[in-house]
């Protein structure tokens, strides 16, 4: 059984005393496609590190963080623009708004949401959203840009079947992760009419890990327990689950 890992950071520092046989342990799970969504200017040469390592599993995006969304902004975006022009990307991400940590820049995030949508239809990719206390804020911008041609995916879908429902109805997929095994977790129960041709799986490592390792570090190989929890959910093998999911993001990402 393979699985895709659509949405891990594993070139963070987080990684950089055993980030070899983390990906090994992941490749050995059956997950031989990581992709990696980018955070700022800092982070790409990081990124592009572990694609040139390993050129067969991990495939990177271009984008700009909400959260590193600060004054020079647009000084980062420039380098997003630039790098969609000079290497090969296979997403634009991760991109969004985010108004959980501060709201100091709301309307450089929603300006720089909407540059980089643009630059998804320039270079016909794919958009990878970050969410997060900030869904209607997005939902907004996607209604004021108002092009059928943007697609991709919402990363880490926490919200309700009828927030599901909006975004499958613009054209987007689901990036479900560890949330999904959490005990005091409700959003099983709201995923559960969705059909599977809406949905990704992802890890966010190293964040958001799945239970049963909740509360240590997350990495990719730990994909295998959403994989597990989502077949409960909608009384699917695993296998079937790995295949419909997939097959979602190989036809998404073009990989």
């Amino acid at each position: 059984m393979k699985l895709i890992d659509t949405h891990t950071h594993l070139y963070l520092e987080q990684f950089d005393q055993d980030r070899d046989e983390i990906v090994q342990n992941a490749i050995n799970q059956g997950v031989d496609k990581m992709l990696l969504p980018n955070i700022d200017k800092d982070s790409i040469e990081a990124l592009w590190s572990l694609c040139d390592r390993y050129p067969t599993n991990f495939f990177p995006m271009a984008g700009l963080h909400p959260t590193s969304v600060k004054a020079d902004y647009q000084e980062e975006l420039n380098r997003v623009a630039h790098e969609l022009e000079t290497r090969k990307y296979i997403a634009v991400g991760e991109i969004g708004i985010d108004l959980y940590w501060d709201k100091t820049f709301t309307k450089q995030q929603e300006a720089a949401l909407l540059f980089q949508f643009e630059l998804a239809i320039k270079h016909d990719l794919p958009v990878v959203i970050h969410s997060r206390d900030s869904f209607d804020e997005i939902m907004k911008v996607m209604d004021d840009f108002n092009n059928p041609k943007l697609q991709g995916v919402f990363h880490c879908f926490t919200g309700s079947e009828e927030d599901a429902m909006r975004i499958i109805d613009k054209g987007f997929l689901l990036g479900l992760g560890g949330v999904l095994t959490f005990k005091n977790s409700k959003l099983g129960e709201q995923i559960k009419n969705i059909d599977l041709k809406h949905i990704v799986l992802e890890t966010d490592s190293p964040y958001l890990t799945p239970a049963p390792y909740r509360g240590k570090r997350n990495e990719s190989a730990y994909i295998y327990y959403v994989a597990k929890t989502l077949a409960e959910i909608h009384g699917k093998s695993i296998d079937t689950i790995a295949k419909i999911t997939n097959q979602n993001a190989q036809d998404l990402f073009n990989i």
